[in-house]
């Protein structure tokens, strides 16, 4: 039986938010290749898997999660957008929230949608399943627990605040974070994924409320170690009021480690164009600047910093990689395209990468 000597990559994207709906939007135009699928060079995509936040207390999901006690939706339903046809009415339709005077004022169609399927079987996992069926998307979703949880902080001077809106209306430095239950644990699935997985993505999206929160449930942190996949984490463009006010890349990252010292990365993935002008301005009015690549200076002892917090013996060692990706509109975001090729490219440059393979069944 001949064997397949350029098998479809399995990546698995870690976060929550816009940021993980950008990876995803990009990386879905390189997944199984049909007679559509454009001519590339690049490695194609056989297994996408999302890994989403569940600490959102605010919003539509919010109300919907105290009033029908069930994980918010509004990420998951995000990355199910990200991920189908953009096109197809149904993902339009999902995307349509409500404006008026009654209760209805402020939710989204698709949020409603998988509150409802979720009565009707009982489990919103499997609500996951069946509506990422009934858009057709390019992968899986997973919530990073099926647990209730709320996010909870340090700031500084000592004051302790819960819930995700909380704090990050505190406009505080961040000095701590934890979730309600710290021995809450992911699905299985998440972590089949992870272990079989050729690449992982961390980021971009809030750091506090979006990125560290998955890396809190117990294992994943764990699974991404076990894992032979290359790691990679993707830094944010700007920085965020009420949780990263002048933050640069180093600070990203140590942030990272203080809540998970033993977390394994192959590589940052930093933005290096610059924003407009008039962007620029407009950020600045809310507190928000450009996050700057940083001179190698910059990050010396930050390894050290981040060993002696670990109780992994591996050392430290990851790369920085820079590139223009930046796709300006009214705000600033990653554009999905040339983020998606970057970490086609670093995969295939990747010296490393035989080590998933290796792990493939025959």
């Amino acid at each position: 039986m001949s064997v397949d000597v350029n098998p479809g990559l399995r990546i698995v994207s870690v976060g929550g938010g816009t940021g993980l709906s950008t990876v995803l939007a990009g990386l879905k135009t390189h997944a199984r290749p049909d007679t559509t699928f454009p001519k590339t060079d690049l490695p194609w995509i056989d297994t996408l898997t999302a890994v989403v936040t569940v600490t959102d207390d605010g919003g539509s999901s919010g109300r919907l999660r105290e009033e029908f006690q069930i994980l918010p939706p509004g990420d998951i339903r995000n990355c199910m957008v990200a991920l189908a046809e953009d096109e197809r009415l149904l993902t339009r339709l999902f995307q349509f929230r409500f404006e008026s005077d009654g209760d209805l004022s402020g939710h989204s169609f698709g949020n409603i949608f998988l509150t409802a399927l979720t009565a009707v079987t009982g489990d919103f996992v499997e609500a996951i399943k069946l509506t990422s069926e009934v858009l057709a998307i390019k992968g899986r979703i997973f919530p990073s627990t099926t647990e209730d949880i709320s996010l909870m902080a340090e700031l500084e001077g000592g004051r302790i605040v819960v819930g995700e809106t909380k704090i990050v209306q505190a406009r505080s430095r961040i000095k701590r974070l934890w979730l309600s239950n710290k021995d809450c644990r992911p699905l299985p699935e998440t972590l089949e994924a992870i272990e079989h997985a050729d690449m992982i993505t961390i980021g971009p999206g809030s750091l506090y409320t979006s990125i560290i929160p998955n890396l809190l449930v117990h294992g994943i942190v764990d699974a991404i170690r076990a894992s032979n996949a290359i790691k990679v984490y993707i830094c944010n463009i700007m920085t965020q009021p009420g949780e990263t006010e002048g933050f640069g890349v180093a600070d990203h990252i140590r942030a990272l480690y203080d809540s998970s010292p033993d977390l394994p990365l192959d590589y940052v993935i930093v933005n290096s164009a610059p924003i407009s002008a008039a962007l620029r301005g407009k950020y600045l009015a809310d507190g928000a600047v450009q996050v700057e690549p940083e001179p190698g200076g910059a990050l010396d002892g930050l390894t050290k910093i981040i060993e002696g917090k670990s109780t992994s013996s591996a050392p430290v060692n990851f790369g920085i990689v820079t590139g223009d990706l930046i796709n300006e509109n009214d705000v600033v975001r990653h554009d999905p395209g040339k983020l998606a090729r970057l970490l086609l490219e670093m995969y295939r440059a990747d010296s490393r990468k035989e080590r998933a393979s290796q792990v493939r069944s025959s």
